[in-house]
């Protein structure tokens, strides 16, 4: 079953009706216009209630289970990596059913507390979101309905209610940027578009080790992968369905993909450029911009940020890779002769140059030492390639050998 204007315009009456979802603002960035040469304009749907667009899918969905169903419902079924698991469980809770919801178990905890503190219960199985479905959709029985997160044309329909905003927002808009997972917000967004401002372009970004919409519409069917790993956990679904591969197939301009290293630079250029904290899958969109796949010379641009629910654990990660890129946290080997003073000697020479030592470790066991040697292995904080230069030579000069380790 397709989508028409008319299910998301109804949809946005259902949303609007309730407060349940805010219309999210958007705001600008002089550096981001900069580099992209573009007027950007982020639409900012990780402040979203429950930090993502899902809300607007789930909740269009359950408020009309009654409507289109003549069993007695009192609980909804779902299986999400995080945001979606969100979206149901809060939708739930306003339409008055209890929550299930099945999450894989590497699922990041901080998403599996918010889903819980939405009033579901939540169940860890299996070890990626293609199990945990299968094993969702066993409990469904004559009393519960199943959500989607994306292969649904009530959830589509509500994902779409972002088109509407942004257009309605930014109406001299040129280009549209959305994440794409399994496919239910570029849908429902690029119908949107089809229909009020055929002249916009809407532009796909998938993780490059997640991608499947790219093979897709080369071989001309929905394709999956079993084995997903990207920093991007909120577009990892392995696949698109039917329903989502029509709408991008026939809406949808252009998808590219990036890489999980583009994606950590954009979490990070985000936070300092924006001083918004957006997780992986909702800085996939500026990843895309930044990284010369889209020309949007002198366009106006809306890349969606469309989600925010990144974990302590990810945001760590990822700012220590940030760090190690750009050269501001560096590991350096040093030789010593291993007697005492020495690890105090070659602390000063750092001490003196301003710059911090994260880490120490002594290496004894290696082939190479001498009898009576050692290595140490030292993690500083530098300001970057110019400062780390400036210690090793110092270092150096006083006599000791030196190895940048990476």
């Amino acid at each position: 079953m397709a989508i028409e204007l008319d299910d998301i315009q109804r949809a946005q009456g259902r949303l609007d009706s309730e407060s349940v979802a805010r219309e999210t603002p958007v705001e600008t960035s002089r550096t981001l216009d900069s580099d992209t040469d573009a007027q950007v304009f982020l639409k900012m749907e990780h402040l979203q209630r429950t930090g993502s667009f899902k809300t607007r899918g789930a909740y269009n969905k359950l408020t009309q289970v009654e409507d289109d169903d003549q069993r007695s419902i009192d609980r909804a079924i779902a299986a999400s990596a995080g945001n979606h698991a969100q979206g149901v469980a809060l939708a739930a809770a306003k339409t008055g059913l209890e929550a299930t919801i099945v999450m894989p178990t590497n699922a990041p905890q901080s998403k599996v507390d918010a889903t819980r503190g939405y009033g579901a219960d939540v169940e860890l199985h299996g070890k990626n979101f293609q199990t945990a479905m299968d094993y969702a959709q066993s409990l469904v029985d004559e009393n519960t309905v199943f959500v989607h997160a994306y292969d649904d044309p009530d959830i589509v329909a509500g994902q779409g209610t972002l088109g509407l905003e942004v257009l309605d927002q930014v109406p001299d808009v040129d280009t549209i940027v959305v994440p794409v997972g399994g496919g239910g917000l570029i849908g429902g967004v690029a119908t949107a578009v089809a229909e009020l401002a055929p002249s916009v372009r809407v532009i796909g970004v998938q993780a490059e080790d997640a991608a499947t919409v790219p093979q897709s519409l080369q071989k001309g069917a929905p394709q999956t992968i079993d084995s997903v790993q990207t920093i991007a956990d909120g577009i990892a679904t392995g696949g698109i369905s039917e329903l989502t591969y029509d709408l991008i197939d026939r809406y949808v301009d252009e998808v590219v993909t990036v890489s999980d290293t583009e994606i950590a630079h954009s979490i990070r250029y985000l936070l300092e450029r924006t001083k918004q904290m957006v997780e992986g899958a909702g800085a996939a969109t500026v990843a895309g911009l930044l990284n010369d796949q889209l020309d949007v010379t002198d366009e106006t641009v809306v890349p969606v940020l469309s989600g925010g629910n990144l974990s302590a654990t990810m945001l760590q990660r990822t700012l220590t890779h940030e760090l190690t890129y750009r050269q501001q946290l560096v590991q350096l080997r040093v030789r010593i002769i291993d007697e005492p003073g020495k690890m105090g000697d070659i602390s000063n020479i750092i001490a003196d140059q301003n710059a911090n030592i994260r880490t120490v470790n002594h290496e004894r066991a290696v082939d190479e030492l001498k009898v009576g040697e050692a290595y140490l292995d030292i993690r500083i904080e530098t300001s970057g390639d110019r400062h780390t230069r400036q210690i090793s030579r110092a270092i150096e000069d006083a006599g000791y050998e030196i190895t940048r380790l990476n």
